[in-house]
């Protein structure tokens, strides 16, 4: 009886570890405090949900923090999940409400997202017509709302394939002596991962990952991977073939857990060992020699493969990343729901607001201007109502139009360059005041809803310069091809940083720019002429000498001066890890971008530079960048005529010093000067003195 009831207590004991709580949190996945106005108003958040999660026996739990000034028994609250009610409440006197919804497979989606909805009807004084529009009619969605989803990660580790397994990947490991061929598969690897999440994304050597890194891409050719981790791989591509390869396995994870225990009105921290067992996975990317490798590459940039590939391997014999190109490449032209944007039916009175996202890189080139219309319909305004369709942009309102009885909206507006930024939100709102005393009767009555399939931006003109800045960066890189010229020096350096400018080039609507990779001497000199260049170089590199338009000789010490007050803003040394990046058009008008990095931690130099060039950047005009592993960022207007660029080594040992020591030399001989006149009328009223007696 003893050895049948310690038998059950082990099955039970490990169906637990079996199954796990994992929490999820609202700000892990992008999302931070997000704040609901008015009388009726809601909000969405969408989280994709790990196939190792069960979600029957998971549980949503909101934490909702209203307006001070609400009459909370007569405000509302109304959860949707996946289009589908499954929760509505009056507003509780809590100063923090918590919801705690139990999750079951009806809430998720085909592609296992979780849409959640927050609709809310708010009261302040019990009179629809006092309340419309004030703004004490708030109520907040908290960051730290959370998912609790049950894991199971035995019969859930069955469920990953090919291509749901981005989502869970954390790092990329690439062989110690990377050729092209794997920066290349690293870049392509990281572009990926990063378009999935928004969490950082480690890359290590092979050989130097760390234990508590368990799911991972590692690329290299089959004859270069490690023996422990080719032996994972059950299926041998042949000579020209690629692989994809998905090893799943569970581990043990041990991990110290820190609880604080109240003792005797104290919290006292107590430290206990868990043990927990997860999954490992390892997805490689592969190939039977360097030609199947690069259909392996090749595979890996083209989106559509990877989201139709369901097993756990998948053998390459062809690759191309041309045939998917199905938007139009002019690119001129962009439908709101080409951004992202979707049709929502609005009603109701006060403040109906859609907004809307967009990127210049979005464009095939850099706009000058972009119209932006506005098509959709609403209900007709009666006599002595007040509508207007307001148009915001980066918070600002750009236009305001009367609505009228037509109900039909048919409105646009012309933004230069000054107004939008290399990242913008795009808002629409329909604001609607019914006349005096039938405020009630028309709460309900008023509808808007703008066609995204019909409003558009159009970017009238590029924006054209004699010189290049980082503002048209990465748009000036769209029209022709692109090559990423790397020394071979610092080429282990380069993996993220060429990963964020694949990422970067990709990162529109129409993601098909796909740049040749070559070192830098073997670039043939013709080349740098044919091509836009994008190169990641050491700072001695000799090809640093073939860019004769370049604003600043990275191979040269230079200082750079604020020409305000002519004191030094930086000076390059080689004792801080620096990252340089300066944009420029070459000799036959080609979009050129060089890097380099100099100190002792030139991989996180050359991460930092190639991510501070795609930041929401202040100036239209900034050609050179300057960055450190600290993420400090100065930006500089550099051209030919430049007076606060100074190459220090052009200078004689002699001007330097007298530049250096100047000022003393100086008050050196201004007291000589002072002694010696004190020395001299001493002399002289002596000679006074004597010829007095």
């Amino acid at each position: 009886m003893n050895k049948f009831l310690t038998l059950l207590a082990i099955v039970f004991l490990l169906s637990k570890a079996s199954l796990a709580q994992s929490i999820v949190s609202f700000k892990s996945v992008g999302h931070n405090d997000d704040a609901i106005y008015g009388m009726s108003g809601s909000s969405s958040f969408y989280v994709k949900i790990s196939p190792l999660a069960e979600i029957e026996g998971s549980k949503l739990v909101l934490y909702i923090e209203p307006s001070q000034a609400l009459l909370k028994e007569h405000s509302f609250i109304n959860v949707i999940l996946n289009d589908k009610p499954v929760y509505s409440s009056r507003l509780s006197k809590d100063s923090i409400e918590k919801v705690t919804i139990n999750l079951t497979k009806n809430d998720l989606s085909p592609d296992r997202y979780l849409k959640i909805q927050v609709k809310t009807l708010l009261t302040i004084t019990d009179d629809i017509c006092r309340d419309l529009d004030n703004p004490a009619m708030w109520l907040k969605v908290k960051d730290y709302s959370y998912l609790s989803l049950l894991t199971n990660g035995k019969t859930g580790i069955n469920n990953i394939n090919i291509s749901n397994c981005f989502d869970s990947k954390r790092a990329i490991v690439y062989p110690s002596n990377p050729t092209l061929h794997d920066l290349k598969a690293v870049a392509w690897a990281y572009a990926r991962l990063k378009k999935t999440q928004n969490k950082p994304i480690l890359i290590f050597e092979a050989g130097q990952v760390p234990d508590s890194i368990k799911n991972y891409i590692m690329v290299g050719n089959m004859a270069a991977l490690p023996d422990d981790k080719k032996s994972l791989i059950k299926v041998s591509p042949q000579t020209g073939e690629g692989i994809f390869y998905l090893d799943k396995s569970m581990s043990t994870e041990t991990d110290t857990v820190t609880q604080m225990i109240n003792e005797k009105g104290k919290l006292v921290s107590h430290k206990s060992i868990s043990t927990e067992v997860v999954p490992a996975e390892i997805l490689f990317v592969s190939g039977g020699d360097d030609e199947g490798y690069e259909k392996a590459i090749t595979a890996l940039s083209n989106i559509n493969i990877l989201n139709s590939t369901f097993g756990d391997y998948l053998l390459i014999n062809l690759a191309q990343n041309t045939y998917f190109k199905t938007i139009d490449e002019n690119r001129s032209k962009l439908t709101l729901k080409q951004v992202g944007g979707s049709s929502d039916f609005l009603s109701g009175i006060g403040s109906l607001k859609n907004a809307y996202t967009f990127k210049n890189s979005d464009f095939s080139f850099t706009p000058k201007e972009i119209e932006i219309r506005f098509i959709g319909n609403y209900s007709g305004l009666n006599p002595g109502d007040r509508g207007y369709f307001n148009i915001y942009l980066n918070g600002l309102l750009i236009s305001s139009e009367k609505l009228d009885a037509s109900g039909k909206l048919n409105t646009s507006v012309t933004i230069n360059r000054y107004q939008h930024h290399k990242y913008n939100t795009l808002e629409s709102e329909f604001r609607f005041f019914p006349t005096n005393g039938e405020c009630k009767n028309s709460f309900i009555n008023f509808f808007g809803e703008v066609d995204v399939d019909k409003s558009y931006l159009e970017s009238k003109n590029p924006f054209i310069s004699n010189d290049l800045s980082f503002y048209q960066y990465p748009e000036a890189f769209n029209s022709g091809t692109t090559k990423i010229v790397i020394s071979k020096q610092v080429a282990k350096y380069t993996t993220g940083a060429v990963g964020e400018i694949i990422f970067e080039l990709n990162n529109n609507i129409n993601s098909n720019n796909f740049p040749e990779f070559v070192y830098s001497d073997q670039m043939p000199a013709g080349d740098m002429k044919k091509y836009n260049i994008i190169a990641l170089l050491d700072k001695d590199d000799p090809l640093m000498k073939e860019f004769p338009d370049a604003p600043i000789k990275f191979n040269k010490n230079f200082r750079l001066y604020n020409t305000d007050n002519n004191k030094i803003v930086y000076s390059l040394s080689d004792t801080v890890s620096t990252g340089l990046a300066q944009i420029f058009y070459g000799r036959s008008n080609n979009a050129t971008l060089v890097l380099t990095a100099t100190g002792s931690h030139q991989s996180d130099a050359f991460l930092a530079a190639s991510k501070s060039i795609t930041e929401q950047l202040s100036t239209l005009s900034s050609n050179v960048c300057v960055t450190d592993v600290n993420s400090n960022k100065y930006l500089f207007n550099i051209n030919k005529s430049s007076d606060n660029l100074e190459y220090v080594e052009t200078k004689s040992s002699i001007t330097r010093f007298w530049e250096s020591y100047n000022l003393y030399i100086l008050l050196g001989i201004l007291i000589l000067i002072l002694l010696s006149f004190l020395y001299v009328r001493s002399k002289v009223q002596r000679s006074q003195e004597l010829y007095n007696d």
